[in-house]
């Protein structure tokens, strides 16, 4: 099991709204630290996949349960 600092659930939110969240708790962690993201937006890996590329992030893992997105990202 992934080893996580901070978990944001964002079950049922859409696009934007899940990438933001992802950014806001970014920026208040410390590099090298990792997030639990839980997401049921369908399109999450491609938006999330965009801006790691673009930031530096890692995405660590996802892995898919019950309707369910689960990713680990690790900040810079």
């Amino acid at each position: 099991m992934i080893e996580f600092s901070q978990e944001v659930d964002v079950s049922g939110l859409l696009c934007p709204l899940p990438l933001l969240r992802l950014k806001k708790i970014l920026m208040i962690m410390i590099s090298g630290e990792v997030v639990k993201m839980i997401v049921t937006d369908p399109a999450a890996h491609l938006d999330f996949g965009v801006y790691t590329n673009q930031s530096g992030h890692q995405i660590i893992e996802v892995t898919k349960q019950e309707g369910k997105q689960i990713f680990y990202i690790k900040k810079k």
